[in-house]
């Protein structure tokens, strides 16, 4: 039997449950304990770019920007099932795709080898390995955290 083919979009709608669901697949607990503040970040980010299959929710990655000179990845998410078959490298390309142009293209992402890796392939640079100028990178969390 042939399997369904993955569809990509740029105008999903999604629900509550499916959400919740994609997030904790991937361990993102910290999103779904507070489910409407997420439902309203995917509302109004810039960009959410999504993937699915015979219409269950495989994958998203969701991007804000001002178009012009900076635009920062804010999620990238697959659902195990579906990781290391492209869909991610799929998603952040059509996330991205609108911005070409703009300069800046940040992301903060965990200090997995594996993260590393993928995000080195799709183009970027960790901000230690930059050699462009002397850059610092800072993060300010309202989490108790420093």
């Amino acid at each position: 039997m042939e399997q369904e083919q993955i569809v990509f979009s740029d105008s999903d709608e999604f629900a509550r449950d499916e959400i919740r669901g994609l997030y904790e697949s991937v361990g993102w607990s910290s999103y779904t304990q507070q489910l409407d503040l997420l439902m309203s970040a995917l509302e109004y980010s810039t960009r959410v770019v999504s993937a699915r299959q015979g219409g269950d929710l495989l994958g998203l990655c969701r991007a804000i920007s001002d178009s012009a000179t900076i635009v920062y990845i804010q999620d990238l998410l697959v659902s195990p099932k579906f990781q290391r078959m492209g869909v991610g490298r799929r998603l952040l390309s059509y996330a991205l795709a609108p911005y070409a142009g703009v300069r800046q293209k940040v992301l903060l992402t965990d200090s997995e080898d594996y993260q590393r890796v993928f995000y080195e392939s799709s183009g970027f640079t960790e901000i230690r390995d930059y050699s462009g100028g002397g850059l610092r990178a800072f993060v300010q969390f309202n989490d108790g955290s420093n």
